[in-house]
């Protein structure tokens, strides 16, 4: 059973799992893709609470995600599902189904149409309100070196929370 909360009354619990990870997914059609991800930020922007997302050009998110306009978050918080964060975080949704292959179980989304993963505990459902490209030429040298050696940067997606709920 799941219970709507505000969007900033689990942050730290959001905030201390996003180091471990959490998992973006969107949808674009009948394609459905989840990644792993370690990065992001919860806040409150354009008077609306937002998630900013950060995806890398490489990634097949990205494909969907420029199509799609909105995805979802979805945070284990009880310990769970530790090997599907580590396959979702290495393994492209070009080559094979992530889902399936981890045997996770999809909820539709109740405002958007992107799923959430059932198998977690809290999930954010957003809108695409804001998407910013980095400029290699505003970060400074330390994230260059540290993040960026390749020079894959990402996208930002600010994210429109649309509904925060927990199991």
């Amino acid at each position: 059973m799941y219970r709507e909360i505000k969007f900033s009354e689990m942050s730290k619990e959001l905030l201390e799992q996003l180091q471990k990870g959490a998992f973006l997914t969107v949808k674009d059609g009948d394609k459905v893709n989840t990644m792993t991800i370690a990065w992001g930020s919860l806040g409150f922007m354009w008077y609306k609470p937002i998630f900013t997302a950060m995806v890398r050009y490489s990634r097949y998110t990205y494909e969907l995600i420029e199509k799609a306009g909105e995805f979802t978050v979805s945070f284990p918080l009880n310990g769970q599902l530790k090997e599907e964060l580590g396959f979702c975080g290495t393994k492209s949704g070009r080559d094979l189904d992530k889902i399936k292959e981890c045997d996770l179980k999809i909820k539709a989304g109740d405002v958007v149409n992107t799923p959430v993963l059932d198998q977690c505990d809290l999930h954010l459902e957003c809108k695409i309100v804001y998407k910013q490209p980095m400029d290699e030429k505003n970060v400074c040298q330390e994230i260059k070196d540290k993040a960026y050696p390749q020079g894959n940067y990402h996208v930002l997606y600010f994210g429109e929370i649309v509904k925060a709920y927990i199991k």
